[in-house]
């Protein structure tokens, strides 16, 4: 059953393509012409421009987010038997990538009202074994980095950035993924810069590290067919190199859009019984809008009922999930986690959503709450 014309979708990523079709198509067909479909000059370009743009010296394009990651904790020298910080409260992919390089991930609970690490947790968590921390830009907002760049020092880890949700945000004048020695970027199609499939940055300010990272992402090779040691597939397409040059010009002004939704959202539901998102680290490029509702499978159902699209992120939280089973925690030991993943609700915000939109989600919000 297909949904009708007055439905509300959680996201509508068309307007997007409608933006940059009549610039992208021409590029398309050059691209096809000279067949530069991994690596090449679309991607040399993007990753340029994306460096430019996050103000950073070098910026590798990898084919995911996740790879992203995965190189990143490489080239910081993480592995087998080393502990790594991470939030109880994100997707999973943060976790996978401290496990594909043989490390262990530990679990810290989450700031009540930012849902990002909390560093305080972290401290508790340290072991001589911990190299590393791993913080989680949630939903479009800085962790909080001064507290944890403070903690990583003193206790001589690795910062590395997960910023798949937070790309063009900045924490004390600075870009997320400059910040850390290294910074990990998603253009999965539904982020606020997404491509068109998969895709993934890692950025460093180190020429040293930047170099290990664009081996490692294509088999290790400093020279053609000569692999220093193990690689990875992990080349971006340059079609997305392509898309993703186009999409960037556009990205200020669209999180200028989604920033202005958010303000809409916040100033409509001003009352209801819900906790609305609170904005403390940095600014916030809002890639979701997540409340807390204690009804929110009820009220998810009601929007449902009127064609109104939400989502759950994350309904089971890491220290839940079966395939964490082996790790050594006090399960009861993330109330804020367990709490999000009860609770958490996620409102449509996407570029091009329209007055009308907004307005029907506010109202339906609000009715649910009146009767």
């Amino acid at each position: 059953m297909s949904a009708s014309a007055d439905c509300v979708p959680f996201a509508d990523l068309s307007f997007q393509w409608r933006q940059i079709e009549n610039e992208a198509m021409p590029d398309l067909k050059t691209l096809f012409e000279a067949s530069a479909f991994s690596l090449g000059v679309w991607v040399e370009g993007f990753e340029r421009a994306i460096a430019q743009y996050l103000e950073v010296p070098h910026a590798i394009g990898v084919n995911s987010g996740t790879s992203a990651l995965h190189l990143a904790l490489i080239a910081a020298g993480i592995g087998p038997g080393d502990e790594v910080l991470l939030p109880a409260n994100t997707f999973v992919a943060t976790a996978w990538a401290v496990l594909y390089v043989g490390a262990v991930p530990v679990l810290c609970d989450v700031e009540p009202k930012t849902w990002t690490i909390d560093p305080t947790d972290a401290a508790r968590r340290i072991t001589p074994a911990t190299k590393a921390i791993l913080p989680v830009h949630l939903y479009g907002q800085p962790a909080a980095m001064g507290a944890i760049t403070e903690l990583a020092q003193k206790r001589q880890l690795v910062v590395v950035e997960d910023v798949a949700q937070a790309v063009g945000a900045r924490y004390a004048g600075k870009r997320l993924g400059n910040i850390g020695r290294l910074g990990c970027f998603s253009f999965y199609p539904g982020k606020n810069l997404g491509a068109a499939g998969e895709g993934g940055l890692v950025t460093t300010a180190d020429a040293d590290t930047a170099a290990r990272v664009r081996r490692l992402r294509n088999h290790a090779q400093a020279k053609r067919y000569i692999h220093d040691e193990l690689g990875f597939n992990y080349r971006m397409e340059g079609i997305q190199g392509l898309i993703l040059t186009h999409k960037l010009a556009r990205l200020d002004r669209w999180t200028d859009e989604r920033r202005d939704i958010a303000r809409r959202y916040c100033a409509g539901l001003a009352g209801v019984p819900i906790e609305l998102p609170h904005v403390a680290n940095g600014d916030h490029v809002w890639h979701l809008f997540v409340i807390h509702c204690a009804e929110r499978d009820r009220l998810r159902a009601y929007l449902a009922e009127r064609e109104i699209v939400t989502g759950l992120h994350y309904p089971v939280p890491l220290h839940r999930q079966p395939c964490f089973a082996h790790l050594d925690m006090d399960r009861e030991s993330f109330p804020v986690s367990d709490r999000n993943a009860r609770e958490c609700l996620s409102l449509p915000i996407f570029v091009g959503m329209t007055s009308a939109q907004i307005g029907r989600v506010v109202d339906a919000v609000r009715k649910f709450f009146d009767a």
